[in-house]
């Protein structure tokens, strides 16, 4: 579709507008120096700023090109609301140093942190040492939102902030998850695109999509596929390609499976895609009167492969493609390319590329 525009922002076309209407109605000519040139010249230029704000308030009440709280809006209108911030979670371990004869209560609360203090987790509820035990384990979540505090591996939360008697040492027994900003204009918008799919039931297939990408904005693409009559196969895939975890499976399979979502007749799951690994191996070439932009290139060589790996495990079901590859590295300014791997793989819609290993290589320059 063109570019939609509700008034005139090119300062040139307002300025000869302008001038030319003086011009007529004047009957006269205004040459460059005159002062009702000039002045008009400054009118001009604010009558295109001014125009530059109508178009901008106009195009506020497009989805296309709405933003903000003006998207917040348009959303409403169907029934849809943005995603908030998230909280992240772990599981952590509380330990003792030794085996007591009575319990030793962990208050809701208690807070945990890393060793460099940038984020700080509480516990959700009460927890209890028994007697005669060493250690329990509790959910604790984060104090702040956002995805910030995700990533953070086994035993890297190992710092007790608030004290608690006989407890000798603390650390998270999994990696945080679950934590996410607010949801970026690009994702909700894309969502209110597909707000007519939930006025059915989860029948077709971007019916079912739509739920799903409901259920948390790192979700990032969801494979829905029917291998038997009367099943539907869910995969979902969050930012970055990343695998979902359990928690986010069990709330995507809550939301299709609700009694307004899902058809009687569908069996439905929920799963994790199927990984199919492959490999990257490149040695790349360049033109000798290239050299000097050796480092130049190296880095968009770089880049190009790194693109290419996230577009390749961002949605199931995407063919392993080598040319899509090869045709990234060229642009990038390599000038011959040797590519033992990846190969050409068709997948099915359960599965999902991964790469196992990346390898690139610069193989000097060559004749022209």
């Amino acid at each position: 579709m063109s570019e939609i525009l509700f008034a005139d922002v090119d300062p040139a076309s307002v300025e000869a507008s302008v001038l030319t209407a003086y011009e007529q109605i004047a009957n006269t000519t205004l040459y460059p120096g005159d002062p009702v040139r000039l002045f008009l010249e400054s009118v001009a230029y604010v009558i295109a700023l001014q125009n530059n704000v109508i178009n901008l308030a106009g195009r506020q009440n497009l989805l296309a090109y709405a933003q903000g709280d003006h998207l917040d809006y348009i959303g409403m209108m169907v029934g849809m609301q943005r995603l908030g911030a998230g909280y992240a979670i772990c599981t952590q371990r509380f330990e003792l140093s030794a085996t007591l004869g009575f319990d030793v209560q962990i208050p809701a609360g208690t807070r945990v942190t890393t060793s460099d203090r940038k984020s700080l987790f509480a516990v959700d509820a009460l927890g209890i040492i028994r007697a005669g035990t060493m250690y329990v384990d509790l959910p604790v979540t984060a104090l702040v939102t956002g995805a910030a505090s995700n990533g953070l591996v086994p035993g890297q939360i190992d710092q007790l902030v608030d004290p608690v008697a006989y407890v000798a040492k603390t650390r998270n027994l999994t990696q945080t998850m679950l934590g996410s900003d607010v949801e970026s204009d690009d994702r909700y918008r894309s969502r209110i695109q597909q707000a007519p799919e939930r006025f059915t039931c989860a029948g077709p297939v971007l019916s079912y999509r739509h739920h799903a990408l409901a259920v948390h904005q790192d979700i990032a693409e969801v494979a829905v596929w029917s291998p038997t009559p009367g099943t539907v196969d869910l995969r979902p895939v969050m930012a970055g390609g990343e695998l979902p975890s359990e928690d986010i499976l069990a709330a995507v399979r809550a939301a299709v499976s609700a009694d307004d979502v899902r058809p009687l007749t569908d069996t439905v799951t929920v799963q994790a895609p199927e990984i199919v690994p492959y490999e990257v191996q490149i040695t790349w070439y360049l033109s000798r009167s290239q050299e000097p932009l050796l480092s130049t290139i190296q880095a968009k060589v770089l880049a190009a492969v790194e693109q290419y790996r996230l577009w390749q495990r961002a949605k199931p079901g995407r063919d392993i493609l080598p040319l899509k590859l090869s045709s990234l590295i060229e642009q990038a300014g390599a000038r011959r390319i040797d590519m033992p791997a990846p190969v050409y793989r068709a997948l099915a819609p359960y599965q999902l590329a991964r790469e196992t290993a990346v390898s690139v290589a610069y193989g000097g320059v060559e004749d022209d």
